[in-house]
């Protein structure tokens, strides 16, 4: 059997793929790749099919050893790749002679970046996905020291590198958001606020949702209102009047209303802001 083995996880390792969006009726939220288009790339580059299952790194990186020679590519946030202590290149195939250690190292620009193996990580397929959600804790845990993933086996061939790794993080982020379901519980002044303000990332910021300072968004109407539906990039404004914005292991109701969503082609983004990362809306 194909194996990867987990040495150090880092502060948050998950697998992640595709996710399992419609079981939202059942209360299990949808999980997957934070950032999307960078698992996507990681699998092409070793061949795999977009769906195939990779593994995410939360800002310290992740390190493994594999059973047998196979092909490995690392995307999203910048970091330092090295195999066996030799210093390799992100977003390029690069082989993994047997039982050579990978170490991909604590993130110096964004916060997440993307493992993809040959054959892809086959843990068990639960709900459709083999996705790890933090929130339902619906498929496999949070990663840890001594845990064997069984691989699968290579289907396809390593994809020739045709653009550069390098991404804009802009600073601030810009996210372009479309009026929400309750857009009409605040002032009109708010809506202002939202798009006219900058907000800074908040430190327990997480899968569940991006929790942002700044201007707080004040409502017009006070009374409760009862839980409902919620998408993905969902800008929900509690109690405090401080913007959240939803991100894949949302909860799938919420009693707080949704002054905005965020258009999905900019939620990546969302995956590599750092505590401290300034973020604008702006109307789409």
């Amino acid at each position: 059997m194909r194996t990867l083995t987990v040495v150090d996880p880092g502060p948050q390792t998950t697998v992640q793929d595709r996710g399992r969006p419609g079981w939202a009726h059942l209360g299990v939220p949808r999980a997957g790749a934070l950032d999307r288009p960078a698992a996507d790339l990681a699998n092409r580059l070793v061949g795999n099919d977009p769906a195939a299952a990779v593994l995410e790194t939360t800002l310290g990186g992740v390190t493994f050893e594999v059973a047998e020679a196979t092909v490995v590519a690392v995307t999203g946030a910048e970091c330092a790749l090295t195999v066996d202590e030799r210093a390799v290149a992100l977003a390029e195939p690069v082989l993994a002679p047997a039982g050579a250690r990978v170490r991909v190292g604590p993130a110096t620009r964004g916060v997440r970046s993307y493992v993809a193996v040959a054959g892809g990580v086959e843990v068990d397929v639960v709900l459709g996905s083999r996705s790890t959600d933090t929130l339902a804790h619906v498929g496999p845990g949070v990663l840890g020291a001594g845990d064997v993933l069984p691989l699968g086996r290579p289907c396809g061939r390593p994809a020739g590198v045709d653009h550069g790794h390098a991404r804009r993080y802009a600073r601030p982020a810009v996210l372009r958001v479309a009026p929400g379901p309750r857009h009409d519980w605040f002032h009109d002044t708010a809506v202002a606020t939202l798009t006219r303000s900058t907000y800074e990332v908040s430190g327990d910021s997480n899968r569940v949702g991006l929790r942002l300072h700044g201007p707080a968004l004040e409502r017009s109407r006070d009374d409760e209102l009862p839980s409902e539906g919620i998408v993905l990039g969902a800008v929900q404004v509690p109690a405090s009047g401080q913007p959240l914005v939803f991100l894949n292991d949302h909860p799938t109701t919420g009693g707080y209303p949704v002054i905005a969503v965020v258009d999905p082609e900019d939620l990546w983004q969302c995956a590599q802001l750092r505590p401290g990362d300034r973020v604008r809306f702006t109307r789409r």
